[in-house]
């Protein structure tokens, strides 16, 4: 017969065993998709040209991220608060082509905004799926917050 002493141990071992295994360590590994299906997959060497020939990039990121550092003249579009439809295409039309970026591989919001803008019509979308952590690697440039003056 069990006793509840020894069902008090084997759950208080199970919980302990539980709570001893890396919760996260799907989410270590993971990766964002390589390609979003009617968007053109971009590369670092790829993003810049087109940085260069003065496309539009859209960071969506969260505002603490882009206000930390972006890409220079990157416009701010937050996944979850601000990016829809409307202020999209506020930016850009349709028919032009923009690249959208965020952190890097291991973030997920570039895909889902790739995703999204082409569902609502955008039939020119750059995923930059490197984001700004390859960008910053790479030593290209960045606008970063300005520092606060020392009092």
């Amino acid at each position: 017969m069990i006793t509840s002493r020894r069902c008090i141990a084997f759950y208080c071992l199970s919980l302990g065993l539980f709570l001893a295994t890396p919760v996260q360590a799907g989410k270590t590994n993971y990766s964002s998709p390589e390609h979003v299906e009617g968007a053109v997959t971009t590369s670092l060497q790829q993003a810049k040209a087109l940085f260069d020939e003065g496309l539009a990039f859209i960071d969506v990121r969260n505002i603490r991220l882009y206000t930390r550092k972006h890409i220079p003249g990157a416009h701010h579009l937050d996944l979850k608060k601000d990016f829809n439809e409307t202020s999209l295409n506020n930016l850009v039309n349709k028919d032009q082509p923009f690249v959208i970026y965020c952190s890097g591989a291991k973030c997920v919001r570039s895909s889902r905004a790739s995703t999204r803008a082409i569902s609502w019509g955008f039939t020119r979308v750059h995923y930059f799926r490197g984001g700004i952590i390859a960008w910053k690697k790479a030593g290209y440039p960045l606008k970063y917050a300005e520092k606060k003056p020392a009092e």
